[in-house]
């Protein structure tokens, strides 16, 4: 018996999500660009987002920031299914090369910025009405300019933001924190289907 092909992509609540198998991912790879912060596969709390989004579809999200984007999927995901413009944010610009493959696969483009979390002032913020991110907060150091980029999201008038992890207690120390200040909610949420991922989502309606 032959080896079975591997995997090269999954559909997600009509979203097409690649493996690192998949051609047009190997090719990037191939020309040497390399994620250096953890930017280097599908990480599956986005698919928490998407599933979260695909049931409650929020009002007002003409214009949404995917920050510590990676490949990018949730604000591909909004730009396809909310015909949304996405701004996606990273730190690390070598995941932009791997983003736009998983953008054109789903026939969208999103405008990919380099930025840290400190770097994104209220007056950046302002532009947006929802701000969503996953697995972005995974290190002890990243939980005071993971909170202070909320913040500056609330005080620019963002009106969703949207946080999902697996639950790490760095990710549930910078969620409490913010939750207390701007009256938001942290619960649990699971997915089922071609992707099964669980964990929480932080979400603060600031409209």
């Amino acid at each position: 018996m032959g080896r079975s092909k591997p995997t090269v992509a999954r559909t997600f609540r009509g979203v097409t999500i690649p493996t690192s198998s998949h051609p047009n991912i190997r090719r990037v790879r191939r020309q040497g660009t390399v994620p250096s912060i953890h930017g280097n596969k599908f990480w599956k709390s986005s698919a928490l987002l998407i599933d979260y989004l695909k049931k409650h579809p929020p009002e007002n999200c003409q214009r949404v920031i995917d920050v510590g984007c990676g490949w990018g999927i949730g604000g591909i995901w909004c730009a396809k299914k909310l015909d949304a413009k996405v701004t996606s944010v990273d730190a690390d610009p070598d995941v932009f090369p791997y983003l736009d493959e998983v953008a054109a696969l789903n026939g969208v483009k999103t405008k990919t910025v380099a930025r840290r979390f400190e770097q994104l002032t209220v007056k950046d913020l302002k532009k947006y009405d929802m701000l969503i991110a996953a697995d972005i907060c995974f290190w002890d150091e990243l939980v005071k300019p993971v909170t202070n980029m909320v913040n500056r999201a609330v005080k620019a008038g963002v009106k969703h933001i949207y946080i999902a992890d697996p639950e790490r207690s760095t990710f549930l120390e910078m969620a409490e924190r913010c939750v207390d200040k701007h009256c938001g909610d942290l619960f649990e949420w699971k997915t089922r289907g071609s992707v099964e991922a669980r964990g929480a989502i932080m979400a603060i309606e600031n409209a």
